[in-house]
């Protein structure tokens, strides 16, 4: 189960990484959220549901970057039953002519073979100086 999980978090940046939200959301549990630990970058704070998942917060934050941006690499995964920690980087253009790199990690958790909720923590200032 242990390597399924982080298999499925693989997967998930992999597409996440190729700017194809609709196949995201297969991947999405329908009951997923994503809480940016942030109060202050785009999209700071938590977004509840699937469709809202996509919708509402990948979709204007990944139009903030020239299409196919930003490439999502996985450094390294460890899990401990259905919760997944990620080390990933971030690289890319921004649609204002700004390169992207910031570093990310993550806690995510797996429910019904499907991510369910992700808590994503990277450097915000950064964020602020490139936005």
């Amino acid at each position: 189960m242990t390597a399924r999980n982080q298999d499925l978090v693989r997967e998930f940046f992999a597409t996440l990484s190729t700017g194809d939200l609709e196949a995201l959301r297969q991947l999405l549990h329908v009951d997923g959220s994503w809480e940016v630990m942030s109060t202050a970058v785009p999209g700071a704070g938590l977004t509840e549901g699937r469709d809202a998942v996509i919708d509402e917060f990948l979709r204007p934050v990944r139009g903030m970057f020239e299409p196919g941006d930003p490439k999502v690499h996985v450094k390294r995964t460890f899990s401990d039953g259905d919760l997944v920690s990620a080390e990933t980087e971030a690289i890319g253009e921004l649609s204002n002519g700004n390169h992207y790199h910031n570093r990310y990690s993550w806690v995510i958790e797996i429910k019904d073979d499907k991510v369910c909720h992700l808590r994503e923590y990277m450097d915000t200032a950064y964020i602020m100086s490139v936005v």
